[in-house]
C-alpha cells in the first residue's frame, strides 16, 4: 500500500502520525505532570528516547554520519531549550495560551524556511497551513482566554526551539542515530537543570510514576521519528505544519479519557485540524 502512495501524501501519512504520538504523548506526560515536577517528566522523556533511538541504530545497524552531528546537536538544544522556554510559560500561569503559541510560531518559522529552501506550496497547500495554524490555536486555547500573556514571550520563545529543531533535524541524512544524538545533546541540559535545581532528591513519587513517564518518553520519540520521516520524504514545512496539530489530539484524549469538557472553540479546532489535513494532501 504505501508503495503505491505518492511522495506527498506519505509525508502528509507519516506527518499525521507524528502528530497522534506527540498528542498522545503529551497527554500522558501531562497526566504524570499532576505527579512529578515537569522538569523531572521532560528529563526522563529526553533519557527514553535517547535510549530508545540507540537501541534501534544497534539493532539496524545503522552506519554514523559524521556530517549529521552538528546538525543533530542543533536540533537537541533548540528543541531542549523550547521544552524549558515552555514550561517557564506554564510557570506563569498560562498553560492555555502557550501552547498554542508555541505550536503556531514553531510551525511558522519552518513552513518559512521550507518556502526558502523548497519554494512555495500548492494554493491548496497554503489554505491548509493557515487553516491548520488556526486549528491548532482553538483546539489548545481554553475558553475565555483572551489578551496579551506575561508569560507570551516565554511561549514565542519555546515555539522559536521548536522550529529550530523542525528545522535543524530536517538536515540530517540519517535516521536513528540524529535522533539518538539529539536527545543525547537535550537529556544532558535537562540533566544539569534538574539536579542544579535538585528535583531528584524531593520526588518521592517518581516510581509510581514510571509507567506514564515510560509511555510518554516513547510516545515522543515515535513522533520525533515519524517527523523525521514525514520531513525527509516531502516537504518541511508540510512535516511541519501537520506535525503541529498535535494539540488537537491532546484535547480529544482529554475529553475521552478524563471526561473533560471541549468548548466550542476546541471543537471548532479539532474539525479545521482536520480539514487542513485534507487541504495539504490534496495539494
Amino acid at each position: 500500500m504505501l508503495a503505491l502512495m505518492s511522495p506527498e501524501l506519505l509525508a502528509v501519512s507519516f506527518a499525521l502520525l507524528s502528530a497522534i504520538s506527540w498528542g498522545a504523548g503529551d497527554f500522558s506526560g501531562g497526566v504524570a505532570a499532576r505527579r512529578l515536577n515537569p522538569y523531572l517528566i521532560a528529563l526522563l522523556v529526553h533519557a527514553t528516547g535517547l535510549l530508545l533511538f540507540t537501541l534501534l541504530a544497534l539493532l539496524r545497524g545503522e552506519a554514523f554520519q559524521a556530517q549529521d552531528v552538528p546538525w543533530s546537536l542543533g536540533a537537541g538544544l533548540a528543541g531542549c531549550a523550547g521544552l524549558v522556554f515552555l514550561y517557564r510559560a506554564f510557570e506563569a500561569g498560562q498553560m492555555g495560551l502557550a501552547a498554542p503559541v508555541a505550536g503556531v510560531v514553531g510551525a511558522g518559522l519552518a513552513a518559512l524556511v521550507g518556502f526558502v529552501l523548497e519554494g512555495h506550496p500548492t494554493p491548496s497547500q497554503l489554505l491548509g497551513f493557515g487553516v491548520g495554524l488556526l486549528g491548532v490555536w482553538l483546539a489548545a486555547r481554553p475558553d475565555g482566554a483572551s489578551g496579551p500573556s506575561r508569560g507570551l514571550i516565554y511561549a514565542f520563545l519555546a515555539g522559536l526551539g521548536f522550529g529550530g529543531y523542525f528545522t535543524l533535524i530536517h538536515q540530517v541524512e540519517g535516521l536513528f542515530w540524529p535522533s539518538a544524538l539529539a536527545k543525547l545533546t537535550a537529556t544532558t541540559l535537562m540533566l544539569g537543570l534538574v539536579g542544579g535545581l535538585g528535583l531528584l532528591r524531593r520526588e518521592a513519587r517518581l516510581v509510581t510514576s514510571l509507567g506514564l513517564v515510560g509511555l510518554a518518553g516513547l510516545l515522543d520519540a515515535g513522533g520525533n521519528l515519524l517527523f523525521l520521516v514525514a520531513a525527509q520524504t516531502g516537504r518541511l514545512d508540510v512535516a511541519a505544519v501537520i506535525s503541529s496539530l498535535y494539540p488537537a489530539f491532546t484535547t480529544v484524549l482529554a475529553w475521552a479519557l478524563l471526561r473533560e469538557r471541549l468548548g466550542q472553540g476546541q471543537v471548532m479546532g479539532v474539525v479545521l485540524s482536520l480539514a487542513a489535513i485534507a487541504l495539504i494532501a490534496a495539494g
